[in-house]
């Protein structure tokens, strides 16, 4: 079984660098920043200087300017998934009589995914101008704390608004900042927070769609084959009954592509799941990323504590208003006038 031992280790090492990703991002000096600052001194002494420089700006316009290169890549997996997805599992499928509808239900999802993502990509994510820096600032209420009145961003020469932050890939400062999303190559602020929602949400339900059929297509396979009632001859000339290891390592020499494929797309799904369950988290509570990685760089969570002047003080979001109108103002953002009819 070295192929399941191999395949294993990859799952676990890919699932290792997420959890330590999630870890460690948020802080100031976390433990992957030491260890790449330290790694970087060392082979410093090796590499030849120019080497250095050329290596430093590739990774700087790849990491830290606007790049289409995870977009690019982003449309090539999906099009390996579809690709392999139309040219074998959809065949096979209509072969034993799958449902139309459930082989199509991909295809929908991926239609209602690239418009999502269009418009993600496309829309204003809510830039702070000099023009309409005056009705900005006053939707939301500083709270003291994350967000302190009198900050004026440098590159933008401008007072931030409370909950806005500027965005070092862009250069520009975006109202109600959430993150800046590689995959989609633009900001996501207030206006666009609701296109980056579905467009998050239709990719788990494409990965984990893709994922079902495909499971379902190597069941009925298995179970039309009549292998669990089988046997076969290990290394040793003995006879054994089928385990479940063996028959993965059947149809994963079988069906080859089909099952790595299925490996990603489960993989897949329990990264988006898990990513569309805190967006969903920050939308019911009525916060951004941005806001969360701020509290807990301050100590502070949604229900934690901080300490100024020695003393513990609670932290409170006050911009939450309870669910429903939090998931509100995710897909219809507030006004100055909304705001001042409340008021």
């Amino acid at each position: 079984m070295d192929f399941l031992t191999l395949f294993l280790i990859y799952l676990c090492f890919v699932l290792t660098t997420i959890a330590l990703l999630c870890i460690c991002t948020g802080r100031k000096e976390s433990f992957l920043t030491r260890s790449a600052n330290g790694a970087s001194q060392v082979l410093s002494f090796v590499i030849p200087i120019q080497l250095q420089s050329v290596t430093q700006k590739a990774l700087h316009r790849l990491f830290h300017t606007r790049s289409c290169l995870f977009v690019v890549l982003h449309v090539a997996l999906q099009a390996a998934v579809y690709g392999e997805y139309t040219w074998e599992v959809f065949v096979y499928c209509w072969e034993l009589q799958f449902h139309l509808l459930l082989l199509l239900l991909p295809y929908l999802l991926l239609a209602g995914n690239m418009g999502c993502f269009i418009l993600c990509s496309q829309a204003n994510p809510g830039i702070i101008t000099k023009s309409n820096h005056a009705s900005l600032v006053k939707i939301y209420a500083y709270d003291g704390v994350l967000f302190q009145k009198g900050i004026v961003c440098p590159t933008c020469n401008m007072e931030k608004p409370a909950r806005s932050k500027h965005c070092s890939f862009c250069s520009i400062c975006v109202h109600r900042f959430d993150h800046h999303c590689v995959w989609v190559n633009n900001c996501i602020g207030a206006f666009n927070a609701k296109y980056f929602f579905l467009y998050l949400f239709t990719l788990t339900a494409m990965a984990a769609t893709v994922a079902i059929i495909t499971t379902a297509f190597l069941i009925q396979v298995v179970l039309l084959s009549n292998m669990m009632h089988g046997s076969y001859i290990d290394d040793q000339g003995q006879e054994r009954a089928v385990e479940i290891l063996f028959l993965i390592q059947h149809l994963f020499l079988t069906f080859p592509r089909i099952v790595f494929m299925l490996g990603f797309v489960i993989l897949l799904t329990l990264v988006l799941g898990a990513y569309c369950c805190f967006n969903l988290y920050l939308a019911l509570t009525n916060q951004t990323s941005n806001e969360w990685y701020k509290s807990r760089r301050h100590g502070c969570s949604h229900h934690l504590a901080l300490q100024p002047h020695d003393r513990r003080v609670v932290y409170k979001n006050i911009y939450s208003k309870g669910v429903w109108m939090n998931l509100k103002e995710i897909f219809k953002p507030p006004t100055v006038l909304e705001r001042k009819k409340k008021t």
